[in-house]
C-alpha cells in the first residue's frame, strides 16, 4: 500500500522501518520540525531513504485546517495514514482523505485511559492489565473503532519506563505493522468501543502531580510510580523513616511503602537512604541498565580509578573520538537512548550525563510549548500576531503588578495595544535568568558551531516572517513599509546571518614573548564571552538596532537583557518569539519594554550585568556611562548623537549630489543617526542646488507608510513631532531662511513636512544641534576655501559621520582624511554594510557596531602563560610535546636540509591542541 506515516520519535522510526520491510511504499513522512538543529529520529530515517519528509509546525490554525499543508499532504496520494505516535492535532480532512482512512497507536486498552498520559494512568489506577490499542481514527478523542488490541500483565513494581520498554514499545511496533497487514489483506475489523468502562484523564505534568497522602500505601505506591515520567513529582513529605534500604512512608491504612530514590528540583538524584545525611553529594542510585553507562565511562577513561558523579569526561582526558565511542556504546546498550555528540559536550560530568540519558529513556526531554498571548490585527493584506508581554526566561509574562501602557500608531495617533511595563523586579528576574543561562545552562556549554547554527535558524525564521515584521515596524514606528522591508528588517536578517558565521571564528593569538625561548614559556590569548549583557536601543530603527548589537553579543556567547524604546516595543517582542521558536535556550534572550529612567537605569546599575551597549542621545549616554562606572565598572559601548557635515563642491555631479543629499537628510523621515545634519554647498552652485532640492521635495508623497507609493511617513511619536516644530521655529527666529516645510501636516497622525533651511550661520542653534528629523540645513562656503570649510565642518563635538561630493579624487582624499568622523562617505551617503564597522568618536560615542570589530566589544581577552616542561623530544624524526594531542609538521623546503637537523630555510607550522 501507499502509506503516509504521521508522527515522531523512536517508536515512529521503528514502525516506519518495519512497514518498509513489509513491502509498503511510504509516500511521505509528516513529523515535527527540527529541534536545536536535530531532526526527529523518524525524519532522519526517512531522509536517509530518500522518502519525502514534511516538517509542519502545525496542521490547523484557529481550529481550521491550513490548506497549504493539506494540499501538500494530498499530493502524496496516500491510501492509508499510520499514526504511530503523534503529538500534533491532525485535521479530519487529512484523517478521512485516504481510501483506507487512518489508524492510530494508543498505549492503553481502550476505552480505558483515553488521553495523552495513558501509561501514567494505567499505573496510577493500579490496573492489573495494561497494553495497547490500534484503532481507526475518528473525530473524537481516542474514540474510534478498535482494529487490534494486545494486553500484558502490569507487574507490582512496573514504572512507565519498564512497562514501555518491556512491552508497549516492542510489541506496539509489531502490533501496528500487523494492523497494516490486516488492512492490506482486507481483514481489518472495526469494533465499536464500548461505552462501559470508558475513562479519560488529564495530561500528567508538574502542575498537577501533587500527591494526596490520605490514601492507602498501595495507592501512594501507584501514584508515585505512575508519575515517574513527570519532571518533578511534588512531594511535601509526611512523617517517614530513613533506613538503610530507603525511605519508608506510611499510608492511611497503616501499611508502608519503600521509596528507593529521590530526585530534587535541580535534577540531582540520590538514594533515599541518604536523605538528610551530611553532605549533599550522595551517589546516584542507578538501575542495572544505567550501571552499564558507568562501565562505558570506565572503559574509555581507563586512567580514572573510579567513576563518580563529579567525574568530568573531558577533564579526565577524553577527546572527540571518545565522544563518538561513548555515543555508540550507549546506543548498543540502550537502543531507545538515541544520543548526539552534542549531548555529551553539554553534559560533561557523569551525573549530568546520567540524568540526561534517563530523561531521554523516559521521553522527558521535550520542551514545553511556547505560550503567546497575541494581539492580532488584519492589516496590510495579512494577519499580524504581536506578543505584548515581557519576555523573561523563555516565557511571555506580565510585568509586576500587571502594569501596562499603550503603544501608539504614529500614522493616526490611535493605540495599537497594551504592552507590559517592566518594573525593577522584572529587570532583576531577567538578569537572573540571563546569568543562569550563561553560567549553568546549555548556552554556556554549547560549542560555537552549534551556537552559530541556532543564530542561522533565527535569521531564517525572521526571513519567513519578514513581511509581518515590516508591517509591525511600520505601524509601531512609522517607517515606510518598503523601507522597513528592505532596511529595517532586511539588514537585520543579514546581520544575524553575518554574525552566525563568526561564531566559530572568534579566536585569540599566540604571543612570542622574550622568555619563549630558551625558557620554554608559551603565551597566548583567548577571547571569552563576558556574561550578561544589557542592550538599550532607540526608536528610529527598532529591529535593526536590536540586530546590530544582539547578533554580535550572541555570537560571542553572551546572554542578553534588552530594553527596546518604550514607544516602539513590538518588533523586539516578535523577535523574542522567533528566537524561542528557533530553539535559543531559555534565559539567553530577555526583552523588557519599559521606561529608560526605570529599566535602563536598573540595567546600568545592576552588579550582574557585565557589558552595556547603548544607542541614543549623548545626554543619556553620559549618564549611563557614569552609572556603569559607579556600579561595577561594566564595559560600555555608546553610539550617540551626531551633526554630520556633508560638503558639496562645485565640481560634483549635480544630479547625484542632489539625489544623495536628499537621501542624507530625508532617509527614514530624517530619523537617522548618521543623517547629514548640515550641508556645506560651494557658493557657485548653491542656488542651483537649492532649486533642484526644493523641486524634488515637492514631489515627495507624504502619507500612510503601508501605501507602497509613500515616500515620507509620520514621525515616530508626538513628543518628537513637537520638538521638530520648535526646532524650526528657533531657526526662523535666529534669521535662517525657511525655504519650504517647517510645519506639521494637517492630517491625523504625527506627520511633518520635509523642510529646507538656507542662509544658516555657524552660530545658530540649528547649525549646531541635531534635529533628528527631515530638516535640511544648508550653509554656503566660498570657492577655493577648502581648509575653511573643513574647519567649519569639524567645529562640532560630534564625530559620527561625514561626506564629500567632488569629481576631483585628490580633493576627495584630502577632505576625507581631515574630516573628524567615524565614517566618511565620498560621492555617496547612507551606505552601511553588516561587514563594515560603524561608530563614531568625540561625543558621538565609542565602540563599533557591525563588522569584526563589533563582536570584540562583547568579548574579554584572557591571557595565558604556560610553562612548558620537557617540551621537545625527538622520536622517529618527529618533534612532539608531552601534552600535544594533534600537530602538523612541514616537509623540508626543496634545496634545504631536513628540519630535524636544525637547519632550514623559512619556517614551519605546528598546531597545538591542549
Amino acid at each position: 500500500m501507499r502509506i503516509a506515516v504521521i508522527g515522531q520519535s523512536l517508536f515512529g522510526q521503528e514502525v516506519y522501518k518495519e512497514l518498509r520491510k513489509d513491502g509498503h511504499t511510504i509516500v511521505g513522512v509528516f513529523t515535527i520540525p527540527d529541534k536545536d538543529g536535530k531532526a526527529d529520529p523518524l525524519a532522519t530515517e526517512a531522509e536517509k531513504d530518500g522518502v519525502p519528509v514534511f516538517k509542519f509546525p502545525r496542521w490547523r490554525l484557529k481550529g481550521q485546517a491550513i490548506q497549504e499543508v493539506v494540499t501538500q499532504y494530498k499530493a502524496t496520494g496516500a491510501e492509508l495514514n499510520v499514526l504511530p505516535f503523534c503529538s500534533q492535532f491532525i485535521p479530519m480532512e487529512v484523517i478521512d482523505h485516504p481510501r483506507h482512512g487512518s489508524i492510530i497507536y494508543h498505549p492503553s486498552l481502550l476505552p480505558r485511559h483515553r488521553g495523552a498520559s495513558a501509561i501514567n494512568w494505567t499505573l496510577i489506577h493500579g490496573d492489573k492489565k495494561g497494553g495497547f490499542t490500534v484503532f481507526w481514527a475518528d473525530d473524537g478523542l481516542d474514540t474510534g473503532p478498535i482494529l487490534l488490541q494486545r494486553e500484558c500483565d502490569v507487574e507490582p513494581n512496573d514504572t512507565v519506563n519498564t512497562i514501555y520498554k518491556r512491552f508497549l514499545f516492542p510489541e506496539g511496533v509489531k502490533g501496528t505493522v500487523e494492523a497494516v497487514r490486516l488492512i492490506a489483506e482486507g481483514k481489518a475489523p472495526k469494533i465499536t468501543q464500548p461505552a462501559e468502562g470508558a475513562t479519560y484523564e488529564c495530561i500528567q505534568k508538574k502542575d498537577n502531580a501533587k500527591i494526596d497522602w490520605n490514601q492507602s500505601a498501595e495507592a501512594l505506591h501507584n501514584w508515585i510510580r505512575g508519575n515517574d515520567k513527570v519532571p518533578v513529582l511534588h512531594l511535601s513529605l509526611q512523617p517517614g523513616i530513613v533506613t538503610k534500604s530507603g525511605l519508608v512512608l506510611f499510608g492511611n491504612d497503616g501499611k508502608t511503602l519503600l521509596v528507593k530514590n529521590l530526585q530534587f528540583e535541580d535534577g540531582k538524584m540520590i538514594a533515599a537512604a541518604q536523605y538528610f545525611r551530611s553532605g549533599s553529594s550522595a551517589a546516584v542510585e542507578l538501575t542495572e541498565e544505567e550501571k552499564t553507562f558507568a562501565a562505558v565511562w570506565q572503559s574509555i577513561l581507563s586512567n580514572v580509578s573510579q567513576i563518580e558523579d563529579s567525574t568530568d569526561f573531558f577533564k579526565s582526558g577524553a577527546a572527540s573520538m571518545d565522544v563518538v565511542r561513548l555515543v555508540e556504546e550507549v546506543k548498543l546498550r540502550a537502543s531507545s537512548c538515541q544520543l548526539q555528540n552534542e549531548d555529551v559536550y553539554m553534559n560533561t560530568t557523569f551525573q549530568d550525563f546520567i540524568q540526561m540519558c534517563v530523561r531521554k529513556l523516559r521521553g522527558e526531554d521535550d520542551e514545553e510549548e511556547l505560550v503567546v498571548d497575541y494581539v492580532e490585527k488584519n492589516i496590510n493584506n495579512m494577519t499580524i500576531k504581536m506578543p505584548h508581554q515581557l519576555f523573561i526566561n523563555g516565557e511571555f509574562v506580565d510585568a509586576e503588578g500587571g502594569k501596562t501602557y499603550k503603544t501608539i500608531n504614529p500614522t493616526d495617533g490611535t493605540a495599537i495595544c497594551d504592552v507590559s511595563l517592566a518594573q525593577i523586579s522584572d529587570v532583576d528576574r531577567a538578569v537572573a535568568a540571563a546569568k543562569e543561562a550563561f553560567e549553568e545552562g546549555e548556552w554556556g556549554k554549547m560549542n560555537p558551531r552549534d551556537r552559530g547554527r541556532l543564530i542561522y535558524r533565527l535569521a531564517d525564521l525572521m526571513e519567513e516572517h519578514q513581511e509581518e515584521l515590516a508591517t509591525i515596524e511600520a505601524i509601531d514606528s512609522g517607517a515606510v513599509y518598503t523601507l522597513a522591508l528592505k532596511t529595517h528588517v532586511g539588514m537585520s536578517i543579514q546581520t544575524f546571518r553575518y554574525f552566525a558565521g563568526w561564531c566559530d571564528k572568534i579566536q585569540g593569538s599566540t604571543i612570542p614573548i622574550n622568555q619563549a625561548r630558551p625558557n620554554r614559556n608559551l603565551t597566548f590569548t583567548k577571547k571569552e564571552p563576558m556574561g550578561v549583557c544589557a542592550i538599550v536601543i532607540p526608536w528610529n530603527y527598532p529591529l535593526m538596532m536590536l540586530a546590530w548589537k544582539t547578533a554580535a553579543c550572541l555570537a560571542a556567547g553572551n546572554t542578553v537583557v534588552l530594553k527596546p524604546a518604550q514607544v516602539t516595543p513590538l518588533t523586539a517582542l516578535k523577535f523574542a518569539e522567533l528566537a524561542a521558536r528557533a530553539g535559543l535556550p531559555k534565559g539567553v534572550i530577555n526583552i523588557l519594554p519599559g521606561s529608560g529612567a526605570l529599566v535602563g537605569q536598573r540595567l546600568s546599575d545592576h552588579p550582574d550585568v557585565r557589558k552595556l551597549g547603548f544607542t541614543g542621545s549623548t545626554e543619556i549616554g553620559k549618564h549611563i556611562m557614569k552609572s556603569c562606572a559607579v556600579s561595577n565598572v561594566k564595559k560600555v559601548s555608546l553610539e550617540l548623537g551626531g551633526k554630520s557635515p556633508l560638503i558639496i563642491f562645485s565640481d560634483c555631479e549635480m544630479d547625484k549630489a542632489v539625489r544623495m543629499g536628499m537621501s542624507s537628510v530625508f532617509f527614514n523621515k530624517g530619523e537617522n543617526c548618521i543623517a547629514a545634519g548640515r550641508l556645506f554647498v560651494e557658493d557657485s552652485i548653491h542656488d542651483l542646488f537649492v532649486q533642484k532640492v526644493v523641486e524634488e521635495v515637492k514631489k515627495m508623497k507624504i502619507g500612510d507608510p503601508l501605501d507602497r507609493s509613500t515616500d515620507h511617513g509620520p514621525q515616530n511619536h508626538k513628543a518628537h513631532l513637537d520638538k521638530l516644530v520648535e526646532y524650526c521655529q528657533t531657526g526662523v527666529k535666529e534669521g535662517a531662511t525657511l525655504v519650504c516645510g517647517g510645519r506639521q501636516v494637517q492630517r491625523p497622525g504625527f506627520f511633518f513636512e520635509p523642510t529646507v533651511f538656507t542662509d544658516v550661520q555657524d552660530h545658530m542653534y540649528i547649525a549646531k544641534e541635531e534635529s533628528f528629523g527631515p530638516v535640511m540645513i544648508i550653509s554656503k562656503f566660498k570657492s577655493g576655501e577648502v581648509d575653511d570649510v573643513l574647519r567649519r565642518a569639524n567645529a562640532t563635538e560630534y564625530g559620527l559621520a561625514s561626506g564629500v561630493f567632488t569629481r576631483d579624487i585628490s580633493k576627495a582624499l584630502y577632505v576625507s582624511e581631515r574630516l573628524n568622523a567615524g565614517t566618511v562617505f565620498v560621492n555617496t551617503y547612507n551606505k552601511t554594510d553588516v561587514a563594515a564597522p560603524f561608530g563614531g568618536f568625540k561625543q558621538s560615542g565609542f565602540g563599533k557596531d557591525l563588522g569584526k570589530a563589533n563582536y570584540c566589544f562583547y568579548c574579554v581577552d584572557v591571557l595565558f602563560h604556560v610553562k612548558k616542561h620537557k617540551f621537545f623530544k625527538k622520536r622517529k624524526n618527529i618533534y612532539y610535546s608531552t601534552y600535544v594531542k594533534t600537530f602538523s609538521h612541514t616537509t623540508p623546503a626543496v634545496g634545504t636540509k631536513s628540519c630535524l637537523e636544525g637547519k632550514w630555510a623559512g619556517s614551519y607550522i605546528a598546531l597545538f591542541t591542549m
